[in-house]
């Protein structure tokens, strides 16, 4: 019985970490929760240093946000559309 019982936890445990999606020419540019980062499939051009070869891949730097957070930014509540030109004047044609 508990060997039953291990090999069931083994196998939910199995089905419950799931591959990342795949990371190609298709999908570029797109993102993903990885972690707890919000990474972007990107080109990687590889090289001798890193020793990795050129290809796409997940790209989750700590430069990345974090999964479900809204990057800072301007108050849009503030803003004024249309918004002027520079030196004034009237953004509308006649």
């Amino acid at each position: 019985m508990p060997l039953l019982m291990l090999k069931v936890l083994l196998v939910s445990g199995l089905v419950a970490a799931q591959a990342p999606p795949a990371c190609t020419a298709t999908g570029e540019g797109s993102v993903a929760c990885l972690g707890d980062r919000l990474c972007q499939c990107r080109w990687s051009p590889g090289g001798s240093l890193t020793g990795r070869p050129a290809g796409y891949r997940w790209d989750c730097g700590v430069l990345r946000p974090h999964c479900g957070v809204v990057p800072p930014g301007p108050d849009p509540s503030g803003m004024q559309f249309p918004l002027p030109w520079p030196g004034g004047g009237s953004n509308m044609t006649r």
